[in-house]
């Protein structure tokens, strides 16, 4: 409430100045100051689904619209200040009282239009992003091995079954030899989200689909998850591995043919989930407990990038994570690099490849801006040096 009525005391006398609509400013700043807490109270206020639901939908908007809102004022304040003072002490002649109107104005529409813009993103189905990941030395017969990567779907208050539809559509068309999950698929518990998660037992690949749990999986209840995507089919990876034998191997001559066509797929637990349960303490080096050690070609799946450091020392040639979600929105994208050691893309640490999928839901408002969500198709290729 405090920073909606410092938006309204830095904006609206200067709003008055230019057009007298100004009081639907003010309209907009008390409906998303009494919406916002709707998502967290809408249990309480409504018995109704669709009510609360609805309930649900407006407080989250009304929270990506404030952000940009508050953000901009605080930058339209910074430049109004820096030209006062070029003015007044620095004795330039800056007319920076003859900005206060319209730069109110470019506040509202800015805020307004970069909310639509990332409501329309957010929603939309993620679009596909292909990515070569050059391995040294990696076997011929691994050559356009292909993984498909969802990351961070948080189906949840405004993502539901149909939502969840879209992109198993999307990826059963890739044609992909293995599917991987980065975790953050839910927020929400097992009894409130069961249906809406159910899509994903239609997930097809070659070796089937792979996923390692997020730390909203254990805010969620993470056991009681762990079952749930095991009974759709799907294949939960703690601190443990697989190997994918990826091609017929029917009468191989040697064991070195064998294995060079095998491929080490490993999965952590998040990196916090520790701090939730003891025995799920994230650890890369135990993920390859008893693998095979000719298969020199290893893919761990980790949620939280932070991983890396770890993974790079564990001898992983590839290392896929989410978790930043690319920021999202701006500027949130700005402060992920004080956590996260990457936001997104793909970076390399010593040996080791990292890619960070920028998501493939979002979290929390409907919005994003400058940080496409994306479905991502991973080619394993022979590195050229």
């Amino acid at each position: 409430m405090l920073l909606h009525a410092y938006m309204a005391m830095r904006l609206l006398p200067a709003l008055a100045m230019l057009t007298p609509a100004w009081p639907l400013a003010l309209a907009a700043l008390v409906i998303s100051a009494i919406t916002i807490p709707m998502p967290f109270a809408s249990r309480r206020i409504a018995a109704n689904a669709t009510l609360g639901n609805t309930l649900k939908w407006v407080g989250l908007i009304s929270m990506g619209w404030f952000s940009s809102m508050f953000v901009l004022t605080v930058a339209r304040d910074a430049g109004l200040l820096i030209a006062w003072l070029a003015s007044t002490l620095g004795g330039l002649h800056v007319r920076w009282d003859t900005g206060l109107p319209w730069s109110a104005l470019a506040v509202l529409v800015l805020a307004t239009l970069t909310t639509l813009i990332g409501f329309i993103n957010a929603r939309r189905t993620a679009s596909v992003k292909r990515v070569d990941i050059p391995i040294r030395g990696l076997p011929t017969a691994l050559e356009g091995f292909t993984i498909a990567q969802l990351s961070d779907i948080h189906v949840g208050p405004t993502i539901k079954s149909a939502y969840i539809q879209r992109i198993v559509d999307a990826v059963n068309r890739l044609g992909a030899d293995a599917i991987a999950i980065t975790g953050d698929l839910v927020d929400g518990s097992v009894a409130e989200l069961r249906e809406h998660i159910a899509p994903l037992a239609g997930l097809r690949a070659r070796h089937g689909t792979f996923v390692v749990t997020g730390n909203h999986e254990y805010y969620a209840g993470a056991h009681a998850w762990i079952a749930e995507l095991r009974r759709l089919g799907l294949k939960v990876l703690l601190n443990e591995h697989v190997v994918l034998q990826t091609r017929n191997v029917r009468g191989a001559q040697n064991d070195e043919e064998l294995f060079e066509s095998q491929l080490v797929l490993a999965g952590v637990t998040d990196y916090t989930a520790g701090h939730f349960d003891a025995a799920h303490q994230s650890d890369p080096h135990l993920a390859l407990f008893d693998a095979p050690p000719l298969v020199h070609t290893r893919v761990l799946l980790a949620h939280q990038p932070r991983s890396a450091p770890l993974a790079a020392q564990a001898g992983y040639q590839l290392q896929l994570s989410g978790h930043t979600h690319g920021g999202q929105f701006f500027p949130w994208n700005l402060f992920v690099p004080m956590q996260q050691p990457f936001t997104a893309g793909l970076h390399r640490l010593h040996d080791t490849w990292i890619y960070v999928s920028r998501g493939t839901g979002y979290w929390g408002p409907p919005k994003r801006f400058g940080a496409p969500s994306e479905i991502t198709l991973l080619t394993l290729v022979t590195a050229l040096n």
